[in-house]
């Protein structure tokens, strides 16, 4: 996708607003009005894995129901940092019914860290360059770097 895509552009305002790939554009927590811009500009599906219990400034399952999104939270916290977590955001990522999809936390530093495996598993990227991708998107914390790398490596083939 390129930087005109209209995903990205509906996103465009949302703390760390990326199209690292086609389909999937992420960031950080998106307003009401970006969510329904982001459908608007053709979302299928918006991954976000924030916990449930953290503020968000709109009822995001909601909204997603009233606008015919598929809408999947997959809560990822320092306690949950593990395989099971990873795999049931991969599950979404591989499944080609859901893109184009907007994936978000709070502000993309998740969001990179769980995406480590993905660019390096089912995207043949080398580490250097899924972490350099990952901090675009807005991976700043050591654990979750670590989270991705560990995953990643455990289940090369």
């Amino acid at each position: 996708m390129s930087p005109t895509d209209p995903l990205l552009a509906a996103v465009s305002g949302i703390a760390n607003a990326c199209c690292p790939l086609p389909g999937l554009v992420t960031g950080g927590q998106p307003n009401d009005a970006q969510f329904r811009a982001a459908r608007a500009a053709g979302a299928v599906t918006v991954l976000d894995i924030r916990d449930p219990m953290e503020p968000r400034p709109f009822d995001e399952p909601a909204l997603a129901a009233s606008l015919g999104l598929r809408y999947v939270n997959i809560s990822v916290t320092g306690h949950s940092l593990d395989d099971t977590t990873l795999e049931k955001i991969l599950a979404v990522l591989r499944d080609d019914t859901a893109a184009p999809v907007f994936f978000h936390c709070g502000s993309g530093n998740r969001v990179g860290g769980a995406l480590i495996p993905y660019f390096m598993l089912d995207k043949g990227m080398e580490e250097d360059d899924a972490v350099a991708l990952a901090m675009r998107i807005g991976l700043r914390g050591a654990d979750l770097l670590q989270w991705g790398l560990e995953y990643a490596h455990r289940h090369a083939r």
